[in-house]
């Protein structure tokens, strides 16, 4: 049997710039790569993450407040057809539904709305899931209560020769 010896990559105990940071830290610039501008390295914000890793200090911007008298325009795609739909953002996939069961005839169990590629179920808020003004969901109709239908159509008339 083979014995293996794990190697210590680090032995310092404090964390310590490189040497050419720390020698002339106000002759170095570093480009910025959210505006590709120029900025001193005094003026950049450093983080060290627990693994010991310092990296750039980056400001997340604060996700969009929406209120309940604000509304946003959902422009919701058939195959054939689409329908622009004023909307509040805090609503639900599921009031989404009732809305166009009112605009496309198809019940609200009938419909299957996807948006950025995956179906959303009933219960899950628009601003939650990203929705914005102007971005499209699709709608599909259900396969399964499609083929139900048509079952049901085809055993109650009857077959004529």
């Amino acid at each position: 049997m083979m014995k293996l010896r794990s190697k210590r990559f680090c032995t310092a105990s404090t964390f310590r710039l490189p040497s050419f940071v720390t020698r002339c830290n106000k002759k170095i610039k570093v480009a910025d790569d959210h505006h590709n501008d120029i900025v001193p390295l005094s003026e950049i914000k450093w983080e060290l993450r627990p693994g010991g890793m310092l990296v750039q200090r980056r400001e997340i911007p604060a996700p969009p407040t929406f209120t309940r008298d604000q509304t946003i325009t959902v422009r919701v795609s058939t195959v054939s057809q689409s329908h622009d739909i004023s909307i509040q953002p805090i609503s639900t996939f599921g009031e989404l539904k009732m809305i166009l069961s009112m605009v496309t005839g198809l019940e609200a169990r009938e419909q299957r709305l996807l948006f950025k590629g995956k179906e959303r179920d009933d219960c899950e808020y628009l601003h939650m899931v990203g929705v914005g003004d102007k971005d499209k969901v699709l709608l599909l109709e259900d396969p399964a209560i499609t083929e139900r239908k048509l079952h049901g159509l085809a055993a109650s008339q009857p077959i004529s020769v």
